[in-house]
C-alpha cells in the first residue's frame, strides 16, 4: 500500500495496491509532453506523412486517409519531427485521449494538432501500454477531457496523469510479455475480421446472381445490349430505370419555425441511411410544415437512395421505407410502377452500385453527387412480379443467415478486445507475475537509457 498524500487527487483503486518495489509517478516526471503543429503544413504528394487523430487507432497508427505534407513548410524552430518511440496522443475531438507509439515506419513523420510523449525515464512501450490500460485512459484520461463543453486535453492534464512504476528490468519484461500477447490476439482478431469481409463478399456476390441472373440457372438467356449486365434471362423485361419508377424529390422545412419541428413524421436524411430498412429517423417534422412547403409524403413501400453528400466511396446507400415518411433535399425516393416491387428494385440497386457510382461527379466544395439524368438511365432488368418475390424472399433467408454467424463472430471480436484491454491493465499493474519471464536486454541508439524517475510531492 502506498501514501497518497504526494499526490494531489486520490488515486485510481487500480493504483492504490501496487506490487512491493513499484511506486507511482507522475508523467511529466518521467517523459516530456510537446505539442504537435497546430497549423498543417501545405499538402504535397510525396511528402512527410501527417499523423493525425484519424490515424490514431488503439495502440496503432494507420495509413488510412494518410495525408503527405510540405516539409519546406514547417515553421523553423519547431520540434515537429516524430522519433521512434515516441507516444502521439490525440488531443482533441471524439478520439481524445487515444494514443500509439510511433513503429520505426513513422520516423520523421509529423504530427498536427495532437500531442508528442517523448519517454525519458520509463521503457516507451511500457509507457505507450500504460497508456492504452484502463486505470490512465478510462480512470483519469477521460475524467480530464470530458471536463471541457468539446472533448480535449492539454499537456498539462496529460503531464498529471498518474502512472504505476516499476523497476526497468520488470519494465521491458512486461512489455516483452504484452507485445507476444497482443499481437496473437491481434492476428486473431485480424482472421476474424477477415472472415466478416469474405461472408461480406459472398453475400453481395449472392445479391448480385439473383437479381441479375435469377434463381434458375438453367434458364434459357439473352444479351441484355449493356455490357456490365451481360445476359440475362430471356424472359426478363430490360428497360431504364426512369421508365419504371415515379421520383420524388425532398427539402429542408425552415430551421427558424420551431413549430415545424419535432413533430410525428420521420424527415430522413443521409445520416439515417445506416440501415436497410428505414421506419424512423433522427429528426422528424410537424403536419404544419408539410402544409406549408412542397416536401411531399412519401408512403411505403418505396426505396430511399442519397443523391448528395453521404455517397461513401464505396457504396451509394439505399434503402427501404417501411413508413410513411419525408426526405430532405440530399435525398430521393423511388416508387416503383405496378409489376415492380420495391424489394426487388432496392435489393437491385444494392447489387449494381459500382455502375452506380460510376455516374458519382463532384460538385462544389468537393462534395459528392449523383445526377439524376445519368442514375435514371441505368438498365433495370425485371423478371416477373412472382419470380421478383421469390428471389427477394431467398435473399432475404440468406441475409438472416449470414447476419446471424457475422453477428457471433463481432461479438467474438469484441470479446478478444475487452480480453486484450484487461490484460493490459493487468500487467501494467503489477496483477500478473511475471517474474519468472527472462527479459530481453535491449539497447538502442533511438532509445535513451532510462534514469531514476523524481517522485515529488505535487
Amino acid at each position: 500500500m502506498m501514501n497518497q498524500d504526494v499526490f494531489s487527487a486520490e488515486l485510481p483503486p487500480a493504483l492504490d495496491s501496487l506490487p512491493n518495489g513499484w511506486t507511482a509517478v507522475r508523467l511529466k516526471h518521467v517523459a516530456h509532453v510537446r505539442y504537435g503543429l497546430g497549423q498543417p503544413p501545405r499538402e504535397m504528394e510525396g511528402g512527410l506523412p501527417l499523423i493525425r487523430a484519424t490515424n490514431i487507432k488503439r495502440g496503432r497508427i494507420t495509413r488510412e486517409g494518410l495525408l503527405f505534407v510540405d516539409p519546406a513548410d514547417i515553421p523553423t524552430g519547431r520540434d515537429a519531427v516524430l522519433r521512434e518511440g515516441e507516444i502521439v496522443v490525440v488531443r482533441s475531438g471524439a478520439y481524445t485521449g487515444d494514443s500509439a507509439i510511433v513503429p520505426s515506419e513513422f520516423v520523421g513523420s509529423i504530427t498536427g494538432y495532437d500531442m508528442v510523449v517523448r519517454p525519458l525515464a520509463i521503457e516507451p512501450r511500457f509507457l505507450a501500454y500504460l497508456l492504452l490500460s484502463a486505470p490512465i485512459l478510462n480512470d483519469q484520461i477521460d475524467l480530464c477531457r470530458l471536463r471541457a463543453a468539446q472533448p480535449h486535453l492539454n499537456a498539462h492534464e496529460l503531464g498529471n496523469i498518474i502512472l504505476p512504476h516499476p523497476s526497468i528490468v520488470q519494465q521491458h519484461t512486461i512489455a516483452d510479455f504484452l507485445d507476444e500477447k497482443t499481437a496473437a490476439i491481434d492476428a486473431l482478431i485480424a482472421k476474424k475480421e477477415r472472415l466478416i469481409e469474405l461472408i461480406e463478399e459472398k453475400r453481395q456476390a449472392t445479391i448480385t446472381r439473383a437479381v441479375t441472373k435469377g434463381l434458375d440457372p438453367d434458364v434459357p438467356m439473352k444479351d441484355s445490349g449493356i455490357e456490365w449486365l451481360g445476359e440475362v434471362p430471356a424472359h426478363w423485361e430490360v428497360a431504364p430505370l426512369g421508365y419504371m419508377v415515379r421520383v420524388l424529390g425532398g427539402g429542408t422545412p425552415s430551421k427558424q419555425r420551431e413549430d415545424f419541428w419535432g413533430g410525428p413524421i420521420p424527415w430522413v436524411s443521409p445520416k439515417d441511411m445506416k440501415r436497410d430498412i428505414i421506419d424512423d429517423a433522427e429528426d422528424s417534422i410537424t403536419v404544419q410544415a408539410l402544409q406549408s412547403t412542397n416536401i411531399p409524403i412519401v408512403q411505403p413501400p418505396a426505396v430511399l437512395m442519397v443523391v448528395r453528400g453521404m455517397i461513401l466511396a464505396h457504396t451509394v446507400p439505399i434503402a427501404l421505407t417501411a413508413t410513411p415518411l419525408t426526405v430532405n433535399q440530399d435525398m430521393k425516393a423511388l416508387l416503383p410502377i405496378p409489376g415492380l416491387l420495391a424489394g426487388f428494385l432496392a435489393l437491385y440497386l444494392q447489387a449494381v452500385n459500382p455502375t452506380l457510382l460510376v455516374y458519382v461527379e463532384e460538385a462544389g466544395h468537393g462534395t459528392k453527387r449523383l445526377p439524376s439524368e445519368l442514375w435514371q438511365k441505368l438498365t433495370l432488368a425485371v423478371p416477373p412480379i412472382d419470380e421478383q418475390q421469390r428471389i427477394a424472399e431467398q435473399v432475404d433467408q440468406a441475409n438472416r443467415r449470414s447476419q446471424h454467424i457475422v453477428q457471433k463472430i463481432t461479438e467474438q471480436v469484441t470479446r478478444l478486445h475487452e480480453y486484450r484491454q484487461t490484460l493490459i491493465s493487468a500487467a501494467v499493474t503489477g496483477q500478473l507475475d511475471l517474474t519468472t519471464r527472462t527479459t530481453r536486454a535491449r539497447k538502442s541508439a533511438t532509445e535513451p537509457t532510462p534514469a531514476s524517475p523524481q517522485e515529488v510531492p505535487v
